[in-house]
């Protein structure tokens, strides 16, 4: 990975931290998206002590906030002519149904939306960084869900664990329509399950007894391997549109198979990103909307 460069999103905690310290440890120049600023610093400063190789200085990623990525990807593309790796890693669980400045559902937004405008924004260096790959880490918590079309924000009625479960769904028929549209360009795309790990996701979001069963997960270490292993394994070189676990290939959901959803998918999220170009060819801005589709 020496000379390569990777972005990390979601990378001050849990598999992301370990994901770049991996990266990193294998030499490559690493970028990471962070929301916090500061803990992106302390993020940087411990993977210079552990490896050596210290990240590079970037502005601040609030996927949760259309303005924030398009501001990143600017200053990313203004820096950078090529991208390498992309790892859609951040995540979030919220119990209770939250907005966006974007007038979006949370999970929706931050899991997969807001990746997929990211992905979207640098595809340029994405294709210049060629052979490259895009790693989106979903989960196995996408299983039993499906899209509903007609409420894509949760607004009829909220569940956290089934949005969650969802927006997972999002992130596989995304992997799936993305390597379609990539074919031919050297750009890979491939989506992973981690593990049940010890993360913060969700904390402060489950009852209390829960932080206890929490310590028998894997730590987060354990969690990176199979993120590494789809970002950097020769083997899985021209390999595209699949899914992982325990450094598998393995089969996703028949739903996470339909390509007439992820092609509805695809459309829907181009229009509420904002990326359908106008009359004259500009990509219009971030969309305010209920996320309902017709059709």
């Amino acid at each position: 990975m020496a000379g390569r460069l990777v972005l990390v999103t979601g990378a001050t905690s849990g598999i992301g931290a370990a994901t770049a310290v991996g990266l990193a440890g294998m030499g490559a120049t690493l970028a990471l998206g962070v929301r916090d600023l500061k803990k992106g610093d302390a993020a940087r400063k411990e993977i210079a002590r552990e490896t050596g190789n210290p990240p590079l200085e970037m502005p601040a990623l609030d996927l949760a906030s259309f303005r924030s990525i398009r501001s990143f990807a600017e200053a990313f593309n203004a820096r950078h002519p090529r991208l390498d790796v992309l790892v859609n890693n951040a995540g979030i669980y919220t119990r209770d149904r939250h907005v966006t400045e974007d007038g979006l559902e949370a999970q929706f937004q931050v899991n997969y939306l807001g990746p997929f405008l990211l992905t979207m924004l640098l595809m340029k260096a994405l294709k210049a960084g060629a052979p490259s790959r895009i790693v989106n880490v979903s989960s196995e918590a996408h299983r039993g869900s499906s899209i509903d079309f007609e409420d894509l924000q949760g607004e009829r009625g909220y569940s956290g664990y089934r949005t969650y479960g969802r927006s997972k769904l999002a992130q596989i028929l995304f992997t799936h329509e993305l390597a379609r549209h990539l074919q031919g360009t050297g750009v890979t795309v491939n989506a992973l399950h981690p593990g049940v790990i010890r993360t913060n996701l969700g904390k402060g979001e489950y009852p209390r007894a829960f932080d206890a069963v929490r310590l028998f997960f894997k730590g987060p270490v354990r969690g990176a391997r199979t993120s590494l292993y789809v970002a950097t394994a020769p083997a899985l070189e021209g390999v595209t549109g699949k899914y992982f676990k325990n450094e598998r290939e393995a089969t996703s959901s028949p739903a996470s198979n339909d390509d007439a959803a992820a092609r509805r998918l695809w459309e829907a999220s181009l229009d509420l990103a904002g990326l359908r170009a106008t009359p004259s060819g500009e990509a219009r801005g971030g969309a305010r909307s209920s996320g309902r589709t017709s059709g």
